[in-house]
């Protein structure tokens, strides 16, 4: 889930609303069996999402060499990841499709696929080693080609803890009382958002994962609240009442950017984000670059871990250049991805495992200043002891009813209970499992 400008982003409910409108939106198009458009193009129509001025040049720079090289003509079309999925459905039904688009919802890939608009990009992804859950594959074939991870993990301020003499948590109840000694003298202990929006659900899940919950079972039942996940998740309620009180006023709204930005003024000792958090320091508050470590999600025991998933990735639509898209998809991952990562060095984690250790990769200032950050970023693929999953990826396999579930807010409502209106555990659970239920229905 790529933020697309410095306000924090695009949340993802804003992307899952059109799953449901584009999915009839793709049924009406009535192409059961993939339309062939544009025979005899030498033209390649790329919609991107991501719109930084710095993503946007490097695939133009990209578009101009290939083009140079081939004749083979790529526009590059960018609007904000919130519009994409409908960009794409509007284009597919007005003749004229995209060949190449991002996606950031693997409901998204889910859809295309089944109605025939998506090619197999398996020749592809196959010829590299991946992170762990990120391929998603679909009857053994792999329809997308993921460029990032944008994992979500905690921030801390390392010279307060050693100034307090505070060791890196490895459980819950450390946690929260490092983050109780720190909130003091002006100081938050945290900030962890609760409001009903895609921050909450990208950052405030993590220690859920760790406790091991899980909210489908293999046949799509929901079992949050069964007798093996509840306790678990009403004792993560109980916590995250206990540590909402460490949080700034105003907690209660927070979203991407106030996660960003309350780390980046001093102003809290601990925060969540992915590797954009490390890009923001660096340009605010240069004066914090070398006073903060980042740690995984823990559990209670002392013996879980997790981070929040998040990813991106590219699809190649069933056009007639769908070919010629495959060619390019070809040249650009073997030759202009490096590029294309180094325009968001930190926040753009690669989900190809070979990039960690390619010297070009590794030549950009910021990977060579945070190297020890980025082991750790690659260490989170490689531990088969951490979890990696979020509410949109659960379940036994791709599926939208993950992201019915996530965009009902079911899981923000229930720290909404909890953290401001004190309601039991028992009863806020009770609340939150009832709505993924309707959610689903």
């Amino acid at each position: 889930m790529s933020n697309q400008n410095n306000n924090g982003g695009v949340s993802r409910r804003t992307i899952l609303r059109t799953a449901g409108a584009a999915g009839a939106a793709l049924a009406a198009t009535g192409l059961s069996t993939p339309a062939v458009f544009g025979q005899s193009r030498k033209q390649i129509r790329f919609l991107n999402a991501e719109t930084s001025i710095d993503s946007i040049r490097a695939l133009k720079v990209a578009a101009a060499e290939y083009e140079r090289q081939t004749g083979v003509e790529v526009v590059i079309d960018s609007v904000p990841l919130g519009d994409v999925f409908t960009k794409v459905t509007t284009s597919l039904r007005s003749g004229k499709p995209y060949d190449i688009a991002t996606v950031a919802f693997v409901g998204h890939v889910l859809l295309l696929a089944n109605e025939g608009h998506l090619v197999d990009m398996t020749p592809l992804t196959s010829k590299q080693e991946w992170g762990k859950n990120i391929l998603f594959p679909m009857d053994g074939k792999t329809y997308w080609y993921p460029y990032d991870y944008n994992l979500a993990w905690i921030y801390y301020r390392k010279d307060l803890y050693e100034q307090n003499g505070l060791e890196v948590p490895k459980d819950q109840a450390t946690f929260l009382a490092n983050a109780q000694a720190l909130t003091k003298d002006n100081m938050s202990g945290s900030i962890f958002p609760i409001a009903s929006n895609g921050a909450t659900n990208w950052l405030s899940p993590g220690f859920l994962w760790a406790e091991g919950v899980e909210i489908f079972d293999d046949q799509w039942n929901i079992i949050i609240d069964s007798e093996e996940n509840a306790p678990k998740t009403k004792a993560y309620l109980d916590f995250f009442g206990d540590l909402y009180k460490t949080m700034p006023s105003g907690t209660s709204q927070a979203s991407y950017s106030e996660m960003l930005t309350s780390f980046t003024s001093g102003s809290v000792a601990h925060s969540a984000y992915a590797g954009r958090l490390v890009e923001t320091i660096e340009r605010n508050s240069p004066d914090l670059a070398d006073k903060f470590g980042i740690f995984p999600y823990m559990d209670s025991s002392g013996t879980g871990k997790a981070v929040n998933h998040g990813y991106d990735g590219w699809v190649v639509l069933n056009t007639g250049a769908a070919e010629e898209s495959m060619k390019f998809m070809e040249w650009f991952t073997e030759n202009q991805l490096i590029n294309f990562l180094h325009t968001a060095p930190l926040h753009f984690q690669p989900a190809r495992l070979d990039i960690y250790d390619d010297k070009r990769w590794k030549a950009h200032p910021l990977i060579e200043k945070h190297a020890g950050l980025v082991e750790s970023m690659k260490g989170f693929l490689t531990d088969p002891d951490l979890t990696i999953t979020s509410i949109d990826t659960q379940g036994p396999e791709p599926d939208l009813r993950p992201g019915k579930v996530f965009e009902s807010f079911a899981l923000s409502e229930m720290l909404q209970q909890k953290c401001l209106l004190g309601t039991s555990s028992d009863a806020a659970l009770e609340m939150g499992a009832q709505k993924m239920r309707d959610a689903i229905a």
